[in-house]
């Protein structure tokens, strides 16, 4: 999934308190600004691959071109996520000749808008955080971004560490045995037994999503915002006390976007952290593909691939997995998917794992680096699309 950036010397300059003042005034202003039933931005037919477009850098613009992209996909940090500075992002990527799908991994004035334990189990600051996140939507809807992708997860993404696959390259792994298995999300750690200090029952979390959806939904179809909810990663039944019964399997995703009850609410479909689930989530990603691409609530895929399922997974190139992915393509062309999809947490490719980490001799941090792994993941997945019978996306 598109990891939110915590560290931005920008906002460690900023002063707290003067930037909600003035982000809450702006919220105001513009949450009337919106029309209401304000139509969803249409968006091309057909399968449009794309990338995580990083920064609108000289060289970076070139490079995505080279690679044939058009279609990108963006986060946000606390110094852009405003309607103008989305409007901006926008029009600096279109100036380039791409063309933004989405800006996901919100955030706020109060810090990250995805995975907000708040939220997920009902703490304290919930309402602070619904709210700001409502705004989010609404600075999306005014500046013409189609889509936006949110998780639900209450104690963060879990990982152990990093483990050399047998083609030499280093993937992120989640071993449940180990020791150092702990979840981690917008700079807080989660760890075992107890994550947040007792058990928390499934229905907690069924009212908790309930609550929060009810109160998204007018919002998204009044700024014609797609929000597409991606799958909990890993899609555990339950980890460190917090059940994951809604996003970690087939049926609950199905409950979850009835519940929903509107176009505006969907799926992302992040194939790694689906597989990671394997036989636990109830269906294999072509048949959750079919099943929410015919309701048209299919909006967006992380393509990724895994080494095996839990309790032990490693991420890995697409074409280097457990999974044949060329058959959740063909699920794809079948149903005339018209969203995007991107290649998911790109491991590097052309250096050594175990200097990575490190910053090259010679190379300032930050410097623009052409990725390899990426040119590599496109050129299999425009292969599968054509081979599967769909256009080059």
């Amino acid at each position: 999934m598109n990891n939110f950036e915590e560290k931005n010397p920008e906002v460690l300059n900023t002063d707290r308190r003067e930037f909600t003042r003035l982000a809450t005034g702006a919220a105001a202003l513009l949450a009337g600004a919106i029309p209401a039933s304000a139509k969803m931005p249409k968006v091309p037919p057909g399968i449009k691959i794309g990338v995580s477009g990083g920064q609108p850098t000289a060289e970076n613009l070139l490079y995505l071109k080279q690679l044939g992209v058009t279609w990108v996909s963006l986060g946000a940090s606390p110094a852009n996520a405003t309607a103008e500075g989305f409007i901006k992002i926008r029009e600096e990527w279109e100036a380039g000749g791409f063309k933004v799908y989405n800006i996901g991994s919100g955030v706020g004035p109060s810090g990250s808008l995805h995975n907000m334990e708040e939220v997920t189990l009902n703490l304290p600051g919930r309402d602070k955080k619904i709210e700001e996140y409502l705004n989010y939507i609404r600075y999306l809807g005014k500046a013409g971004i189609p889509y936006s992708t949110y998780a639900h997860m209450g104690n963060g993404i879990w990982r152990s560490g990093r483990e050399v696959l047998p083609r030499g390259y280093s993937g992120s792994t989640l071993d449940l045995s180990s020791p150092d298995a702990k979840g981690t999300w917008a700079g807080k750690t989660f760890s075992n037994p107890l994550s947040h200090g007792r058990v928390f029952t499934k229905e907690e979390i069924w009212e908790n999503y309930t609550y929060f959806i009810k109160k998204v939904v007018p919002v998204a179809e009044e700024a014609g915002v797609r929000i597409g909810i991606h799958p909990d990663d890993p899609p555990q039944p339950l980890l460190a006390g917090v059940p994951r019964c809604i996003f970690s399997n087939f049926e609950g995703y199905k409950r979850a976007i009835e519940i929903a009850n509107s176009p505006n609410i969907g799926v992302c479909l992040c194939c790694g952290s689906w597989l990671e689930g394997g036989k636990m989530t109830g269906a294999e990603p072509p048949e959750v593909i079919r099943y929410f691409g015919a309701r048209k609530k299919l909006f967006k895929i992380h393509f990724r691939n895994v080494s095996a399922p839990l309790p032990h997974f490693t991420e890995t190139m697409i074409d280097d997995g457990y999974y044949d992915m060329s058959k959740i393509m063909r699920a794809l062309v079948e149903i005339k998917f018209d969203g995007i999809m991107i290649p998911d947490h790109v491991p590097n490719l052309g250096s050594n794992p175990a200097t990575e980490g490190r910053v090259a001799a010679g190379r300032t941090p930050g410097e623009f680096r052409a990725n390899p792994a990426l040119a590599y993941l496109l050129g299999c997945m425009n292969s599968m699309l054509v081979a599967a019978g769909g256009n080059k996306g």
